[in-house]
């Protein structure tokens, strides 16, 4: 038979001599590089975990220990040895309760009366493959909770049958002013501006994807625009939304602003091309008739000089107004 010829780590914990040569020699069987080490206790174990800094591939635990009782060996194995596949070692006394210990984290228990070096070796490759895949999915699944989380955006998921909050991140509660407490009692309904809600809530309700802006309220009263973008998800079997928030009203204002200085330079545009000519015109025409008349008396030219006079005073007027509103592009 070929050997298995990676090198692993594994830690026997089993007080009866002969139960843990039996495993030894098994486990000698199946492979060529193997470092076994032995526990007779609980307390022992824990030792062992505290004073060496091994990382185990596997742990053999005999669920019969003289200092812990099997109800609470488990758990207090799993904690001292968290991340390591656990193997249980079983009589057919036990048997019951070894089935019970997959659901406490054990990753597979083993008959003691049945066992060979074939049984244990596919369960230990099992078990330390089973445990990589779930390490693996659980960095995972850390990333996209950091990613949610983390945002500096507002991000929420809600529940799209009674609206209820699911999920709030760090920037929902800062962005909004509600403490995750007051989260947990309210729907999405509750921070929708007034204006909104009517029309809101029916949205809420049939959207699938929803991308559009609405007006929310803040716990201080501050109505804000913002836009929403999100998605239909499964979330703890029920279907939910995930939303991001971009909170727009800065932009909105400013786009407001802008609009409005757009709209005062057209004015001064056609003040200039509309207004300004006319005085203008009226000037032009008064001196041409002073300067071409030639038999124009006193009176009449005093009479021109007056129109002309007053086409001034319109026209600084208007210029007056036009700087006035060009000052104000300034501040």
């Amino acid at each position: 038979m070929i050997k298995d010829s990676n090198l692993y780590k594994i830690l026997i914990v089993e007080d009866n001599p002969g139960d843990y040569l039996l495993a030894k020699s098994y486990l000698e069987e199946m492979f060529l590089n193997i470092e076994i080490h032995r526990c007779e206790n609980f307390k022992q174990a824990n030792e062992f975990k505290e004073n060496n800094a091994i990382n185990l591939d596997v742990i053999l635990l005999d669920l019969s220990l003289p200092d812990k009782s099997k109800d609470t060996l488990m758990p207090e194995m799993l904690v001292a040895f968290n991340a390591t596949p656990l193997i249980v070692l079983t009589g057919y006394s036990d048997f019951s309760f070894a089935t019970k210990s997959i659901n406490l984290g054990a990753s597979d228990y083993l008959l003691k009366d049945d066992l060979n070096g074939m049984i244990l070796y596919k369960s230990i490759i099992y078990s330390i493959e089973r445990n990589k895949h779930i390490l693996k999915h659980a960095e995972a699944e850390k990333e996209y909770a950091d990613l949610f989380h983390l945002s500096p955006q507002p991000m929420w998921v809600y529940n799209r049958v009674c609206h209820s909050f699911e999920a709030i991140n760090q920037a929902t509660i800062n962005h909004y002013g509600y403490d995750a407490e007051e989260f947990s009692q309210m729907n999405y309904n509750d921070i929708l501006a007034d204006s909104d809600k009517t029309k809101q809530e029916a949205d809420a309700i049939n959207s699938v994807y929803l991308n559009k802006i609405v007006q929310h309220k803040k716990k201080n009263g501050e109505i804000i625009d913002v836009e929403i973008i999100s998605n239909p998800i499964i979330y703890k079997g029920k279907n939910a939304e995930v939303v991001l928030i971009n909170d727009i009203t800065e932009n909105l204002k400013h786009l407001e602003a802008i609009n409005s200085r757009n709209k005062e330079l057209t004015e001064i545009q056609w003040m200039q091309s509309h207004i300004v000519r006319a005085p203008v015109a009226r000037i032009m025409d008064l001196i041409n008739l002073i300067t071409n008349e030639t038999h124009t008396s006193p009176h009449e030219v005093k009479e021109t000089l007056n129109f002309i006079t007053q086409s001034a005073h319109e026209l600084d007027g208007i210029i007056r107004e036009i700087t006035h509103k060009t000052n104000k592009f300034k501040k």
